[in-house]
């Protein structure tokens, strides 16, 4: 495709609207060597319309010209907003010229981030330079994680990057195991999984999840979480369907106590190396909700407000990498990931409005809408899909009717014979 050249400016300033001048500033795509209007775009980066002073600072970057460095630092001295800060450094950046270096060299100490990863971007240009590379290095400690994280990336990544990430230890091909999660993810190999999708006990809200303390359960989920996080594979994902509960009050003198748990988790989450990628809410039927409004009905009195709860949280997060979700496509044969690919009908929102499912079993069931969702979005076919809190097996279910292969843990024997037997029927 041949880029449109442009060599003047062709507005008046001085009567041209905003609007007007916006447009043409806009239109402007590539310019050529002879461009005749630099001079008003220069003084256009004076405008007092900040998105007039951004696209003309934009343009002017085009040029690369180092003979406009001088403007530049006494824009940048002059200018308040961030976005257009951000742009007059990228700018300097862009002309790649061995003048510019001592000027982004001074930015790297600007109180802006954007400003601070523009100058650093710039800066990567000339790495090959001892000066240079020493200068980036030490901001290996700097407070901006964002500022950390490029730094990381580029000089300090010194992690073996495994081959065989579509591969997972055949001995957890397809298999259910009845024990402690914990115990049992302790002896699973590093980087084994490429999907867990679970939802952990709910504290003190069942019979089968009684905890001393709120304290004692989150470390539990944090142990668990932390195993998790140790036997996924480079890049893949973990997501996690809890809700804020509610323990009932002891009687009319007491208030009842409602539980946030996924906000509590999510710290440590983050804290232990899984990032936080998204936040999906899973709304059912009101009907299927425990009526908490019925008193606020009857008396409609402020403060006692307290809606019916008809969604839970599904929590989206990755295992922290310096590899992109290009690299773990590289790491598949092109036909598994042809065949992975979602058909139409896949839900465009983080509102997701699926029924719960029930079963004389198990007490907190997941639907298999909700799984197929899951693992469909966040795995190609062939994975190996983990659930360490297996309930009555949906994962697993969901697995084989996607053409993955799952490996679930449960604590309690009925439920595993029920998974067994569940799953069992599927495969045969």
């Amino acid at each position: 495709m041949v880029r449109q050249k442009t060599k003047q400016v062709a507005v008046d300033i001085y009567s041209a609207t905003d609007k007007e001048i916006l447009a043409t500033l806009k239109s402007i795509g590539y310019l050529d060597d002879d461009f005749q209007g630099a001079e008003i775009l220069l003084n256009l980066c004076l405008h007092e319309n900040k998105e007039i002073r951004y696209y003309a600072i934009n343009n002017l970057a085009k040029l690369a010209d180092d003979n406009l460095l001088g403007d530049f630092k006494q824009f940048l001295a002059n200018e308040t907003t961030s976005r257009n800060r951000m742009e007059i450094a990228s700018a300097i950046g862009r002309m790649r010229s061995k003048k510019a270096i001592k000027t982004m060299i001074g930015l790297l100490d600007d109180p802006d981030p954007n400003v601070i990863l523009q100058a650093i971007r710039g800066l990567l240009v000339f790495r090959n330079e001892t000066e240079i590379t020493t200068t980036l290095k030490n901001l290996h400690t700097h407070n901006n994680e964002l500022v950390r994280k490029i730094i990381d990336v580029e000089f300090f990544d010194l992690k073996d990057y495994a081959k065989n990430h579509a591969q997972f230890p055949d001995e957890l091909k397809n298999k259910v195991v009845n024990g402690d999660s914990l115990n049992i993810l302790k002896e699973v190999e590093d980087e084994s999984v490429h999907l867990t999708f679970t939802s952990p006990p709910y504290y003190n809200a069942r019979d089968y999840s009684i905890y001393n303390s709120y304290e004692s359960y989150l470390a539990f989920l944090k142990n668990i979480f932390q195993q998790v996080h140790r036997v996924t594979k480079e890049g893949r994902f973990f997501i996690l369907n809890t809700s804020p509960i509610i323990i009932p009050r002891m009687g009319r003198k007491y208030s009842s106590t409602r539980y946030p748990i996924p906000y509590d988790l999510h710290h440590d989450l983050v804290k232990m190396g899984w990032e936080f990628i998204d936040d999906i809410i899973w709304v059912k039927p009101e009907p299927s909700a425990k009526n908490r409004i019925a008193g606020f009905e009857m008396h409609r009195k402020p403060l006692a407000y307290k809606p019916n709860c008809v969604s839970e949280c599904v929590m989206v997060y990755r295992k922290k990498s310096n590899k992109l979700i290009d690299w773990v496509y590289d790491q598949y044969p092109k036909e598994i990931i042809e065949k992975s690919k979602v058909d139409d009908g896949y839900e465009t929102s983080n509102i997701w409005k699926i029924d719960p499912a029930s079963s004389k079993i198990h007490s907190a069931v997941f639907p298999l809408e909700l799984c197929d969702r899951v693992i469909k979005y966040f795995s190609f076919e062939g994975d190996l899909i983990m659930d360490p809190f297996a309930g009555s097996g949906s994962v697993g279910v969901s697995a084989i009717n996607n053409n993955r292969n799952y490996f679930l843990i449960e604590k309690d024997k009925l439920y595993f014979d029920e998974i067994q037997r569940k799953l069992m029927t599927r495969l045969l």
